[in-house]
């Protein structure tokens, strides 16, 4: 059933513990309004007086601010047609439809149900993923975050190091490495490191398994010729706590990437298309599926690679008035995607040669090297869709004519 012949439109104000609700009908008659606790309950109760007004639940969608959560699936599960709405659509719709200003959760459900009924021949339901896709991007994601959490945890250790003992921070090349922790674990602060010879230092790194490029002797110059550190006993012993605190954090960060690496990858494998993402060159287990946890599986969800395309920020954005034309940035996307194929686009011109051509063509006519890469991964994009919509994993020789034809359109 489309969206334009439901009966009903429901608006849901998503809050952290209440969600506001409105229901009209198609004429644009206020039906209902009410709230419903962010519970088991809740959820139950807004689910049966849904089920009140049609027996088909598809004839009642249901507009909300967000894509995902527990609200979101169980209304999906009790069949209605769940439309995601961007907050910014609906703030610039409640400015021009509430005159005043006024502001209320209420308010906000009313508007989102009525943008819904007004805009329903424009909008289109959220296509749900499958389990093996939900864990794929549970698994994907958290690991993302954590992967962010220790850039930023090894920005605070650099930090404390810079201000309180530099050496310790150029011995090694990553702060966070398990050398460098190892390091900062047996040598907290400048005082226990006060008599550390090569012959300590060779046996640091025997013990550790150091493989860097770096001899003992090296490494220790490093340590020495960089500034001193602090001396004052009460200072020693604070930094000692600090650095210590420090290390614990990266240490369990760096164990549960790895273990979400292990995830990944069992995941990745089980997954239907695993092995379609799994094929392109030099995506890897990780990117892979990164792209595909973004992707998804529902093939009804784009109308074509160029949807797709748009989703991950790599179609431009052409803004004209009057004699003005211009074409931008698209900071409207699916952020997470764009990172996941830019990097395997990158990544894929070391390896592909024809990859390695389109970059070079974008290149030469002028793009900078982000310009280049998303011109290449909007390029790959038609080809993973080819593999993707036949289930056949990616061959160059296969899919040559997908790469003739992109080669076609980009150089239009």
């Amino acid at each position: 059933m489309a969206l334009t012949e439901a009966m009903f439109f429901v608006g849901i104000d998503w809050a952290a513990k209440t969600h506001a609700v409105c229901i009209l009908d198609a004429a644009g008659r206020g039906v209902a309004a009410f709230t419903v606790e962010h519970t088991a309950a809740g959820f139950a109760r807004l689910a049966a007086r849904l089920a009140r007004l049609a027996d088909d639940p598809e004839s009642v969608p249901i507009a909300i601010e967000r894509p995902d959560g527990r609200l979101v699936d169980a209304l999906l599960e009790a069949g209605h047609p769940m439309v995601p709405v961007k907050p910014n659509a609906i703030k610039a719709w409640r400015e021009g439809e509430v005159i005043s200003g006024a502001k209320s959760d209420a308010g906000d459900a009313e508007v989102i149900a009525e943008y819904l009924r007004l805009r329903a021949h424009r909008l289109r339901p959220a296509v749900p993923y499958s389990d093996d896709t939900r864990a794929v991007r549970t698994v994907s994601r958290t690991r993302t975050d954590l992967v962010e959490a220790r850039v930023a945890a090894s920005n605070q250790l650099a930090a404390l190091l810079d201000a309180q003992w530099p050496g310790a921070k150029e011995v090694f090349s990553d702060v966070a490495s398990q050398s460098s922790l190892a390091f900062l674990t047996r040598y907290p602060t400048p005082a226990s490191a006060a008599h550390l010879g090569v012959k300590r230092m060779a046996a640091f790194c025997t013990k550790h398994r150091y493989s860097g490029r770096r001899s003992p002797e090296e490494l220790l110059e490093r340590l020495r010729a960089a500034p001193a550190g602090i001396t004052g006993p009460a200072q020693t012993e604070a930094l000692r706590d600090a650095v210590t605190a420090h290390i614990r954090v990266l240490t369990a960060l760096n164990t549960a990437i790895k273990d979400l690496d292990r995830s990944v990858a069992a995941h990745l494998t089980d997954h239907p298309d695993g092995q379609v993402f799994a094929s392109l060159p030099r995506a890897g287990v990780v990117n892979a599926a990164q792209i595909l946890a973004e992707w998804g599986d529902a093939r009804d969800a784009y109308d074509g690679p160029e949807a797709v395309a748009a989703l991950a920020g790599l179609v431009p954005v052409t803004r004209a008035s009057g004699k003005h034309r211009g074409v931008g940035f698209r900071w409207a996307c699916n952020k997470r995607f764009r990172v996941a194929l830019t990097t395997f686009a990158d990544n894929s011109r070391h390896q592909s040669d024809w990859a390695a051509e389109i970059y070079r063509r974008a290149r030469a006519s002028g793009k900078d090297h982000p310009d280049a890469v998303r011109i290449l991964a909007r390029a790959w994009v038609r080809v993973i869709w080819r593999c993707w919509q036949s289930g056949t994993p990616y061959d160059s020789a296969l899919h040559a004519g997908a790469q003739r034809h992109r080669d076609t359109v980009e150089a239009a």
